[in-house]
């Protein structure tokens, strides 16, 4: 076996994971970053910069470098992936892997092209992009290298990815700012408006996956929830219900369902037919919440499903692609060459 495998990475608005060759998943960290301001350098990264969020001192923030699918600090995601990179190839390097990558579509071409050369620098060999609907397709195994419309909506923390594909192409598809951060702004905003009461990202995480539903919810489930009481200033503890938060996430529930009906009304009515035939398959982090493939499917009357783990489809796509094969080859970034360093 070599000294050091060939990696798929998905470099993602919350969580970056790298797929080793041979070996499988091998990281899966949260992609933050903290950074004490006053000189000027990181102290924490991943997993550990992440329990800092809204616990730090006035002089240290924890930053996620990528926010809506777009690049907000180069520096730090470079950080990062060097980091990342080298806790799963070791830190002394016998040979340069090779790597496919896939990043939010929020990041254009020239952010790409910074990206590989941090990907260059981190010990990279050679960097190939890999379009995140087709990464995530080829993580579920989807076939989609026929004359055949098959639809993947790859819902991140960011952005979601709407992609009907057919000959190993996407034939139609739209990106928008609606993913599980968004979802959680919907929930601060709710309890602000109705209870007065302001909470964190990281509260509003924990109420949506313990509370959370696209569809109205049968038990009468809650929990109390510590915030700061708008009027007083004060700490307050107010008990919420299961109903109440899928009231704050109907609005971007029923904004991603509309997002799908517009992709299906651009798509030529033959692969459209397919899609009500075969289904949609949800993926991504954000399509994890209780009853939306229900939702969607009461929306717009077509079957859908999610993925058997649906945060992992995008990196185990980038590690299939991998495999050295003519129709592998055939869905990386045709600009690699450009990019090359």
């Amino acid at each position: 076996m070599p000294a050091i495998q060939d990696i798929g990475v998905d470099l993602g608005t919350s969580h970056i994971l790298i797929y080793m060759r041979g070996r499988g998943i091998v990281l899966r960290e949260p992609a933050v970053v903290a950074v004490d301001r006053d000189l000027n350098r990181v102290v924490a990264m991943g997993e550990d910069a992440h329990r800092l969020i809204g616990r730090t001192p006035g002089n240290i923030q924890a930053i996620r470098p990528l926010r809506q699918g777009a690049i907000l600090d180069y520096d730090l995601v470079k950080a990062l992936l060097t980091d990342m990179i080298g806790k799963v190839t070791g830190k002394h390097r016998l040979a340069r892997p090779r790597a496919v990558l896939s990043v939010p579509s929020g990041v254009n071409d020239m952010e790409k092209r910074s990206i590989i050369g941090m990907m260059f620098d981190a010990g990279m060999r050679r960097t190939q992009m890999l379009e995140r609907p087709i990464a995530a397709a080829l993580g579920v195994g989807m076939r989609f290298d026929e004359a055949y419309g098959s639809m993947i909506v790859d819902i991140g923390a960011g952005i979601t990815d709407v992609a009907v594909l057919s000959m190993n192409e996407v034939s139609v598809g739209a990106s928008l700012p609606v993913g599980g951060d968004y979802l959680d702004d919907a929930v601060i905003r709710f309890l602000r408006k109705k209870h007065n009461l302001l909470v964190g990202e990281r509260t509003a995480e924990e109420i949506k996956i313990t509370l959370g539903s696209a569809v109205p919810p049968l038990a009468g489930e809650s929990m109390e929830v510590t915030g700061r009481n708008l009027v007083s200033g004060l700490p307050k503890t107010q008990r919420v219900t299961a109903t109440e938060i899928y009231e704050a996430l109907k609005e971007p529930v029923d904004d991603l369902i509309e997002a799908i009906q517009a992709v299906l009304e651009r798509t030529p009515p033959q692969l459209a037919a397919d899609i009500f035939d075969e289904g949609i398959v949800l993926t991504g982090g954000g399509a994890a919440l209780p009853g939306l493939a229900d939702a969607v499917y009461d929306g717009l009357k077509i079957p859908c499903a999610v993925a058997d783990d649906p945060q992992t489809s995008v990196v185990m796509g980038c590690g299939r692609a991998l495999e050295d094969t003519p129709i592998m080859r055939s869905l990386l970034d045709d600009s690699r060459r450009r990019w090359r360093r």
